[in-house]
């Protein structure tokens, strides 16, 4: 994925500015930054569900605005801190993206797709109201690959997690990384995370890209804000 001077605004407020930058396939992208940064904003523009004023992202040299609807979400799958579930079945909620396009998800894929994350079998009948906060996000994932994205979107999805649930979802996420190829963009606000599981880091801060490169430069930045950013000296 490319973007080329990207620019939104709310209103009259300038979110984003100028974004330039490319996130590559196969690889894990980290997006830091304080609060207010716009990488949320950044996030959603990347998989259509908000639309940029000027400038360009593109998807294999095609601009994203050019993709229907429904290719673009089979194209870029998004997982959010708070693991949206419908009422149901975890089998209900790994076919929705399916539901919605008019198909079945066969239960043998659906088993797949849940070893993928970690959970047997068994968990497609459970109840979505009984699972926990971590086995939730794991479904969550589990279900934005249903569709086979070539990139993957994850918003803060392991911030609300204890330390354990946070290192399966990190390990499983660099499996799913692996074993697919799938590109990463990763908001966390987990400096350390960013550098164990980013291969690539962005760092943001009023809307623009402040400092870019390998997870490394969290350690060394050259810019004076993100120095004091990591050094906890910046919201």
């Amino acid at each position: 994925m490319q973007l080329n001077q990207v620019n939104y605004f709310s209103g009259d407020v300038h979110i984003l500015k100028n974004i330039t930058g490319s996130f590559y396939a196969g690889e894990i992208t980290t997006l830091v930054g304080p609060s207010g940064a716009g990488k949320t904003t950044l996030l959603k523009l990347c998989n259509g569900l908000l639309s940029y004023q000027s400038g360009e992202i593109y998807i294999k040299d095609k601009r994203i605005n050019e993709y229907e609807p429904v290719e673009l979400r089979r194209s870029v799958g998004i997982a959010l801190q708070s693991a949206p579930m419908i009422s149901g079945s975890v089998l209900d909620n790994l076919e929705l993206p399916l539901v919605l396009q008019g198909k079945k998800l066969s239960t043998q894929n659906a088993k797949e797709l849940l070893n993928d994350v970690g959970l047997s079998g068994e968990f497609l009948k459970r109840n979505s109201k009984e699972l926990s906060g971590g086995q939730r996000q794991k479904v969550s994932i589990a279900r934005t690959l249903v569709n086979r994205p070539r990139i993957l979107l994850l918003d803060e999805i392991t911030s609300a997690l204890d330390r354990v649930s946070q290192a399966e979802i990190e390990a499983l996420i660099v499996k799913i990384n692996r074993k697919y190829g799938v590109a990463i963009i990763w908001i966390t606000h987990n400096l350390q995370q960013a550098l164990n599981i980013g291969a690539y880091t962005w760092v943001m801060m009023d809307g623009t890209v402040v400092e870019v490169g390998e997870s490394n430069l969290l350690l060394s930045p050259k810019n004076e804000r993100v120095r004091k950013f990591v050094k906890g000296q910046l919201g």
